[in-house]
């Protein structure tokens, strides 16, 4: 009787101590697999974390076919920085951008920033016409000349080449006209901002209907040249003042070049990285002009 007790408590404690061997080499060979999954883990590169930008923005930031995407790449890097910083602090709306940005630190905008601008991904045809011939040559002539004392021409202060200045002024060539007119109906009617005094909202305000509609129709048929780059200055002083240039000049004193991204940072959200083209589009009240801002009088229509 002692015996087969005895036995059974053999049978019992080997029968444990294979358990344990048994859960002691599963341990092992997971941790094995983990770090082998360590080794073949991406670099943790800017390029990788913003690739919830380029789900919307296109490889590179050369923007989709989807019209309310703008080309970001190859734009000035202070200007992307205030576009992204406005985005933050609530001067700029769109659902997914403020979602995107809303705690990311402006040493971890600015490396965003560093990084499309350095990118030059060759730019896409310019679309056919949308307007009456006449309604582009108007175009023409508000982009190249103005309006006398009513308007300066959009070349005094995004550059002859219309290519932007560097270090924040952005190039109007590339873009489609949905964006245009979404962006300077938003400047109209106060659902885009930029800091004071905000010299695109005075602008876009003293366009006419017409005009707008003219303008947007010109420079959505523009090809920029080819490897088009950012002018160094713009080509005299500007006619207006523009706060955001004025904002960045003291950001820049705080702000390196190249700014680190801390160790620990977290890359762009995941669930951003696919958003829907209905979600991520321009809110409604920004993307679409106001009825009376943005069409082109029907006498004006292709």
């Amino acid at each position: 009787m002692q015996s087969r007790r005895t036995g059974g408590i053999g049978r019992r404690v080997e029968g444990g101590t294979a358990r344990l061997i048994a859960a002691v080499l599963a341990c092992a060979s997971g941790l094995a697999m983990a770090a082998g999954a360590e080794r073949v883990r991406p670099p943790d590169s800017i390029a990788e974390r913003v690739a919830a930008c380029v789900a919307c923005h296109g490889n590179e930031g050369r923007a989709t076919a989807e019209g309310y995407f703008p080309r970001i790449a190859g734009k000035p890097a202070g200007y992307l920085f205030n576009q992204l910083a406005n985005f933050r602090d609530g001067r700029r709306r769109n659902a997914s951008m403020n979602y995107l940005v809303a705690n990311l630190p402006d040493a971890y905008l600015q490396e965003i920033a560093v990084y499309f601008a350095a990118q030059n991904p060759p730019y896409p045809p310019p679309q056919a016409a949308q307007a009456a011939p006449a309604v582009i040559e108007r175009g023409r002539v508000l982009t190249e000349r103005g309006d006398g004392s009513k308007l300066p021409a959009c070349a005094a202060c995004h550059g002859s080449a219309l290519t932007g200045v560097a270090p924040a002024i952005p190039g109007l060539l590339g873009l489609p006209r949905d964006y245009l007119n979404a962006q300077l109906g938003a400047w109209r009617n106060g659902d885009r901002r930029a800091h004071a005094p905000d010299c695109m909202g005075e602008i876009a305000r003293r366009l006419s209907e017409a005009d707008l509609g003219a303008v947007t129709a010109y420079l959505s048929t523009q090809a920029p040249a080819a490897h088009a780059a950012p002018a160094v200055q713009a080509p005299a002083p500007l006619p207006l003042r523009c706060g955001g240039l004025e904002a960045l000049s003291v950001k820049a004193e705080a702000v390196p070049a190249k700014a680190e991204v801390p160790a620990r940072a977290e890359a762009l959200p995941a669930k951003a990285a696919a958003v829907p083209a209905k979600a991520a589009a321009v809110p409604a009240k920004a993307a679409a002009v106001p009825a009376k801002a943005a069409a082109v009088p029907a006498k004006a229509a292709p």
